[in-house]
């Protein structure tokens, strides 16, 4: 093995990884399977592809191929040679109604370039899937009923062999494939399971074999002209069943998908819906009149952003279907299945009884236009869930379905097709792939030879070795690989990502790298480990994955509890004394003595200015106003660095009939300490503090919070620290400054455009709304910037972290700035005007400052 490593780093032009932690970031998909591969091969041209696949047969070693690691089935971990063609091998070219695609090339950056034209099939995973897995599942989409899968959306393919020939498959060479059998294969459009030997052309027969008869190099794909409006219809039903039956009676439609109230329930906010309790999402052209009539209870939207808003449920299905509403775990395994449109109904009433005689739940939603229903199931993976599969294959199977509409075989499937398909087109199967791949070594176990559907399974063969909380450990498993962390635009999450393109410093690969260090086999070390310790260092704990994630991955909470264990009883990086006890230091004014030597000497970068502090605000402030009582928390922030900004929001409370009172003692709510790690002392700092405040909070009385972290932290973390009464009582009082004000404030005459800094705990922990409507009140126009600012409290200040840290910027705040050079720029958080002061001439200011200019005060 050493020889075929050393041949690899010799003669392929990229990234060859066999370090622990490489190997475990790509031992799972987005299934419930863990195969640990021999090595990563990240190719940077087409023919270090070839190299790799002919080194690898000379060694005979396997050879999976990977995209985005988005696949729900298992088709895309395995335990030899896996070649990620994501990170390198992306580009493409659009002419015309042609797009020419690398494997790795993204879905939704071609459809942007794509201009009056785009790719028909769009999975849910739309933007970060690559058009080598598309190809390789044969993805469909919301959309296929409109459009059709990948296979007929595809015109060629240039592809690679074992034995090293390379092809494109409108002229292949000679091979010797199988005849087959029509009256073998079910009529349905979203069969996706098995070989499609039935296909007319070899490109659509290679379409969907999971990578287990060639390579791919590249492809031609047949765009098809955007429509001119969308329209979105949304009709209301008693039941899925309702719904189910009512899908043959809708025409011409772009999309058809249905979703019950199950999988509603588990979004935040739940959106306004027509009556029901279950929904199908109708998109169309025109005559939205004719879907609406189908049912009483219906509504039609035009609004583009509302449109977003509502198939954004859609979309998160996969991750918002993995927690029932009790918190338990579902799983994918069955997780595709099709039927013909007609049969939906029928098919769903059998396997909800399916589902109760096995004494389990499942989330349904799916593509009812076309019968393909999406589920994740309350297994017991390691009691019942083979026979469940099987008896549930035999139910498809008895409705004229196909196990797989959407996501392939992979292992979770394979093993069951037999109960599908007749012995002569399993060998007919064996065959096809025979002709491409004699040596069995392209993504061994897929469809052809099945490994066992129940082997392999990721929290049966990886179970925790290393002693943690019950709750850290189910943390671990909560990244369920959808890879929405993936994303380069919209939203927060993941902005040390977006700048390094590395798995390791996405949300996923985290989760990943800390369930392997639970384990232990592959990541070693335990809570030492130094693997997982570098890809949490360019963590910002920004929580945006906390909001972004469809299932809440807290990446933020999970890197504070990592720090605690990683250096209990050892010494600690400087920073993490300097930046993490910085309340107690300026509280005893050391902050100001020492100014000059702390950069030098504390572990913090030398590219940024210290900010100074001034006369605290609770020495500047006692009571304010008259009327209902309100206490302002005077975070550390606020007090020592800005309190103008803490006389700015008293001026504005008294003037809407609030008497501003403040703690005459400097108060903390222990977020410096928690975000480094140091629990205990974090734990010990809220308790005081809410103690110190109960004769406030104990009242009823709001707390108005300025900073937004430590607004979030008092709101949301602090009682998940601690069950003191006085904890709970504080969580309780917690405003946001905004939240309090908005209902109180008058509306303004005038207008003035603001470019607006979300602090990242602000948008995953206390929303936005309140700011939007009290700024609405102002005369203020929003434009708010999307995206981290890239200073995150102590990590922008951080040795090590500053390219990093300008270069989130450049992501969206920066550019937005340059954007709007005459707009007033508002930024809640002490860190965002931080990095705007650090990287501009701009002079940001809070909320409440633009709120009192607003009023004249």
């Amino acid at each position: 093995m050493r020889a075929f490593l050393d041949q690899l780093r010799r003669e392929v032009d990229g990234d060859v990884l066999d370090d622990p932690g490489s190997r475990a970031l790509y031992s799972a998909d987005a299934s419930n399977y863990r195969h640990v591969p021999r090595v990563v091969v990240r190719p940077r041209t087409t023919n270090a592809v070839v190299a790799a696949v002919g080194i690898a047969a000379e060694h005979r070693v396997p050879i999976t191929s990977r995209g985005a690691g988005t696949s729900v089935a298992g088709n895309a971990c395995g335990t030899g040679l896996v070649i990620d063609f994501s990170r390198y091998l992306n580009a493409f070219e659009i002419s015309g109604d042609r797009a020419f695609a690398q494997p790795g090339a993204v879905l939704d950056k071609i459809n942007a370039s794509a201009g009056e034209y785009l790719f028909g099939p769009d999975p849910s995973t739309h933007s970060r899937c690559t058009i080598g897995g598309m190809i390789g599942n044969n993805a469909c989409g919301a959309h296929s009923v409109k459009w059709g899968k990948t296979s007929e959306n595809v015109a060629n393919l240039r592809v690679l062999t074992v034995d090293g020939r390379t092809f494109d498959t409108t002229s292949p060479p000679p091979l010797a494939l199988p005849s087959h059998d029509p009256a073998w294969f079910p009529r349905l459009s979203r069969r996706v399971s098995g070989y499609a030997l039935d296909a007319p052309t070899l490109t659509q027969q290679l379409v969907g074999t999971e990578g287990t008869c060639v390579v791919l190099l590249g492809a031609e794909l047949r765009l098809v002209r955007r429509p001119e409006r969308r329209i979105l219809v949304v009709l209301g039903f008693a039941d899925t069943y309702e719904a189910a039956d009512q899908v043959t009676q809708i025409e011409d439609a772009l999309a058809i998908e249905g979703l019950n109230e199950s999988l509603v329930h588990s979004v935040r906010t739940r959106p306004d819906l027509p009556e029901g309790r279950s929904w199908l999402f109708v998109e169309v052209e025109d005559h939205p009149e004719r879907v609406a009539a189908i049912t009483k209870n219906s509504m039609v939207i035009h609004d583009p952003a509302h449109q977003r808003a509502l198939w954004r449920i859609r979309e998160d299905g996969a991750g918002l279907a993995t927690r029932m509403a009790d918190g338990s775990e579902a799983w994918s395994g069955w997780e595709d299945s099709a039927v013909p449109p007609e049969r939906l109904g029928a098919y769903l009433r059998d396997f909800d009884r399916l589902l109760t005689g096995y004494g389990r739940r499942g989330i349904t939603y799916g593509h009812y236009g076309e019968g393909c229903i999406h589920v994740r199931i309350d297994f017991d993976l390691a009691n019942g869930y083979r026979e469940f599969l099987q008896d549930a294959a035999d139910l498809v199977v008895s409705h004229g379905g196909s196990l797989s509409g959407e996501h392939g075989d992979g292992q979770a499937r394979s093993e069951l097709l037999s109960r599908m398909y007749p012995p002569e087109a399993i060998r007919a199967f064996r065959e096809f792939k025979h002709a491409f791949d004699p040596s069995n070594l392209l993504n061994p176990g897929r469809i052809v030879e099945p490994s066992k559907l129940d082997d392999d399974l990721r929290i049966l063969v990886a179970p925790p070795k290393i002693p943690t909380r019950a709750e850290f450990a189910s943390d671990t498993r909560r990244c369920v690989g959808v890879g929405k962390c993936l994303n380069t635009r919209g939203g927060v999450m993941c902005p040390s990502y977006r700048v390094t393109r590395e798995e390791k410093h996405s949300t996923r690969g985290r989760a990943h790298l800390l369930f392997e260090m639970l384990n232990g086999d592959v990541v070693k070390g335990g809570w030492r480990s130094p693997e997982v310790a570098e890809a949490l260092d360019l963590c910002l704990g920004c929580k945006g994955c906390k909001r972004d994630c469809p299932v809440d991955v807290d990446m933020a909470s999970y890197k504070a509890e990592f720090l605690h264990e990683h250096y209990r009883r050892r010494p600690r990086p400087r920073s993490h004394y300097a930046m993490g006890w910085l309340p107690t230091w300026l509280k005893y004014g050391l902050v100001t003595r020492f100014t000059a030597k702390l950069g030098r000497f504390a572990g913090l970068t030398p590219e940024r200015e210290l900010p100074r502090p001034t006369t605290s605000l609770v020495r500047r402030l006692h009571a304010l106003g008259q009327g209902d009582p309100v206490l302002l928390f005077p975070d550390t922030f606020t007090n020592f660095f800005e309190p103008g900004i803490g006389l700015d929001a008293a001026n504005v409370l008294a003037h809407l009939g609030n008497r501003v009172e403040v703690p005459s003692a400097n108060v903390c709510c222990g977020l410096t300490w928690h975000s480094t790690g140091q629990l205990p002392k974090a734990r010990r700092v809220v308790e005081r503090t809410a103690r110190a405040l109960y004769p406030w909070t104990g009242k009823g009385v709001p707390v108005i919070g300025l900073e937004p972290s430590c607004t979030a932290f008092l709101r949301v973390e602090a009682p998940k620290m601690s069950d003191d009464p006085a904890v709970r009582a504080l969580a309780r009082a917690t405003r946001t400054f905004a939240e309090h004000v908005e209902p109180k404030l008058p509306s303004l005459e005038g207008a003035r455009d603001a470019v607006v800094q979300t602090h990242c705990h602000q948008y995953a922990e206390l929303g936005f709304e309140p700011d939007r409507a009290a700024m609405a009140k102002a005369g203020l126009k929003p434009e708010v910037v999307e995206g981290c600012c890239g200073l995150a409290g102590n990590f922008g200040f951080e040795k090590g972290h500053y390219d990093v840290s300008i270069a989130c910027a450049e992501q969206d705040l920066l550019p937005a700035l340059r954007d709007n050079e005459n707009a007033l720029v508002i930024a809640d958080g002490f860190s965002c005007r931080t990095q705007i002061r650090h990287t501009t001439d701009r002079e940001p200011v809070h909320l409440a400052s633009a709120l009192a200019a607003r009023l004249g005060l």
